[in-house]
């Protein structure tokens, strides 16, 4: 697999200085590190991820046959780890109480 002019344009190149925190970014939250292995038929991404408030660590895996695939494989395997989900289901639930209050 590899990435058009277009699609290397619109990635950006990272520099290591643009990583660093910014005044005006919020918290961290999670960290998380990815390996991707490909050989042209198909994909994996394989890494960790890891909560900072709980200090709460997962292995993540996920295979696909296409980008897209792969990426959908991804975020349903970090919606599986618990403490992700937790997180997001108290952040969906955390935005229907303040959408009830404003009613």
């Amino acid at each position: 697999m590899s990435i058009s002019d277009d699609e290397s344009a619109a990635l950006g190149t990272v520099q290591t200085d643009s990583l660093a925190e910014q005044p005006d970014d919020p918290p961290v939250v999670a960290r998380m590190v990815v390996e991707i292995r490909s050989d042209g038929s198909r994909t994996i991404a394989r890494g960790a991820i890891e909560d900072i408030e709980t200090g709460t660590r997962a292995a993540i895996e996920a295979k696909g046959s296409t980008p897209m695939a792969l990426a959908a494989s991804l975020a349903k395997t970090m919606f599986q780890t618990p403490f992700i989900a937790r997180r997001a289901v108290k952040q969906l639930l955390l935005g229907r109480r303040s959408s009830r209050r404003d009613e």
